[in-house]
Parts: C-alpha cells; structure tokens; sequence
C-alpha cells in the first residue's frame, strides 16, 4: 500500500486500483504526520512568485498545480510582490512546514542572492532565470533568442529601423531580450546601436500607451519590438490614438502570448515562451531531486520560444487580403 500511495508511477494499474478500492472501503486516511517524520517532508510543494495578477504567472501556477497533483503533492501559493524580504519570509515558512521543496520565481537572479535562498531549504528549483548549476536545478526560456527571433521578423516588414521598448535594464530577462535584438540586427548588417530604445520602468499597458504617442511625436521607427506583451498592448493603442493604422503605418512584436489585446485591436504577434513546460519540468526536476537523494546533479533547463505572426505586422509584399 506504500508504493501505491506514495510513489503510484511505480505501481502497476491493476494494484493501484485494487488499493484505491480498499481505502474507499476502509475509509482509509494515511497518517501524513508520521509519513513526515520518517521522510523529513511532507507533499507540499510551496511556489513563490513576484505577483498572481500577472498572467505570465498565473499560468505558471496552472502548469505546477497540474503536474503536482499527478504526483499525489499539494501546493502551497505564495506571492512576493516584488519585496525580497517577503520572498525570503515564504521560503523560511515552507521550510518550517517541511514542505518537498520549493519552486521560486526570484526577485533578481544574483548567484549568492540565489544561494543565500537554497540555504533556508533543502530543495529549491529556480523558474524563469538561469541559476548556478552548483546550487540549484533552474529552468528557463532561451531570452537571447527571443529577442532576435522579434526582431528578425519586423525586419522583414516594411519600414525603416528598428524600436524596442523595454523594461529595466537590471531585469535579467529584460537585458537578454535586448542583447538577442542586437544580434539580428548584426545578423542583418545592420548596426546594433541604430536600434531606438525607450525603457519603462514598469511594463504596463498604460507605460506602452505612453510610448507608444512618443514614437509619433519623436519620428521613431515604426517597427517597434515590445519585450513584454503588457507593453505592446499599450504601445498600439498609444498609436492608434495618434492616427497610426496597424499594420500598415507600424508593426509591433510582443513577448508572452499573454492575449491582452482588446477586440477592436489587431492580434498580436509575439514571442511565445512555454508557460505550460516551465511549470511542469520545475516540478520534475523537484521530484527528482527528492528521488535521487545524495547522488543528484543539478541541471539547467533551457527551454526555446517560437514567434506567433498575427495581424500586428505584415511582412513586406503581402497586403494582408490571405
């Protein structure tokens, strides 16, 4: 009954469900607490991310909470709202409450940040930043690429020059998204300072509605490439306030998929980064972990984006009408 219980992968389907019945008989309930002090934890998973109301996370949530419970593991929802005491806080509760391990979307990705964190559990896999191998499993989207995969495409597309909207500089994603914009416009033979940059320092839709009236007033490139999605919602409306057509006068790339746009705008094309993979392959690499004891190696997931074209851009000579 152990096996079925507590590690079901393992146990044939036959005696998984002769064991199913005789609990459902017996009105069996395991006794977690003594499971606890024989294993050290219990099956609680404690996930902390910077914000619930950012729909980036939130399907990173669906995608944990999905692969947890296949696992017969609980999770615990925890939000540090951007405030690194509050981050470490929950990650000191989850290790009181001899949670599994811990699944942490880290406020900044400085290694001895990171390392001071792991000290305060025994598990924790790093989401959405590369962390040092020597200190914790991590699983990330290839940025770098991201970024050139926009930018290659408003290449593409009729204009002149290129705009990039972006966030602080200090975010890791924010910086990769830049550097992989560069490389397409070196890839191009184009020079990579030519790119037109504006930083927010909060990537909002009302942030890009305000760049996105700059663009105009400055004579900007119209091609414009927004590292989040949030941000090029915004920047299109700011155009088309300001009389610009999409795609016709401007097209804009986003990062997420994110489905912000309102009815009356054009689908966005954007980056898509695997929301659903970055949650289910951080529980893996937890569970793993937990199953190899001693003998684990940690490792660092890279997971690639693909761009999604839709109707914010049209590629030089197609008019749109297929």
């Amino acid at each position: 009954m152990s096996n079925a219980l507590n590690r079901p992968e393992i146990v044939s389907d036959p005696t998984r469900e002769r064991v199913q019945r005789a609990i459902e008989e017996l009105d069996f309930v395991p006794n977690r607490a003594a499971a606890t002090l024989r294993q050290g934890y219990n099956r609680l998973l404690g996930l902390v991310i910077p914000d619930i109301s950012n729909p980036f996370y939130a399907a990173i949530v669906d995608a944990v909470v999905d692969a947890a419970d296949r696992h017969r593991y609980a999770v615990a929802l925890c939000a540090s709202h951007d405030d690194p005491d509050r981050e470490r806080r929950h990650l000191a509760v989850l290790a009181e409450q001899r949670a599994a391990g811990a699944l942490v979307v880290p406020l900044t990705a400085d290694s001895s940040r990171l390392a001071q964190l792991r000290l305060v559990g025994s598990h924790l896999i790093v989401i959405d930043r590369v962390a040092d191998t020597a200190e914790s499993c991590s699983v990330a989207v290839d940025d770098v690429m991201g970024g050139q995969l926009a930018v290659s495409h408003l290449l593409a597309c009729e204009g002149d020059g290129i705009t990039l909207v972006n966030g602080p500089a200090a975010i890791p994603q924010c910086a990769d998204r830049r550097a992989g914009a560069a490389k397409a416009m070196a890839d191009a033979g184009f020079e990579p300072s030519s790119i037109v940059e504006y930083e927010v320092a909060e990537m909002t839709v009302e942030a890009g509605v305000e760049i996105g009236r700059r663009i105009v007033a400055d004579g900007a490139p119209r091609r414009v490439f927004c590292t989040n999605d949030q941000i090029a919602t915004g920047v299109m409306r700011g155009l088309t306030a300001a009389g610009v057509r999409i795609p016709d006068d401007a097209s804009v790339v986003g990062y997420g998929d994110l489905s912000l746009e309102s009815p009356e705008r054009p689908l966005l094309t954007t980056v898509v980064q695997p929301k659903q993979a970055l949650g289910e392959v951080s529980v893996t690499l937890l569970l793993e972990e937990l199953t190899e004891g001693q003998s684990h190696r940690h490792v660092a997931r890279i997971l690639q984006p693909e761009l999604i074209v839709r109707a914010s851009t049209r590629p030089a000579g197609t008019d749109g009408s297929g």
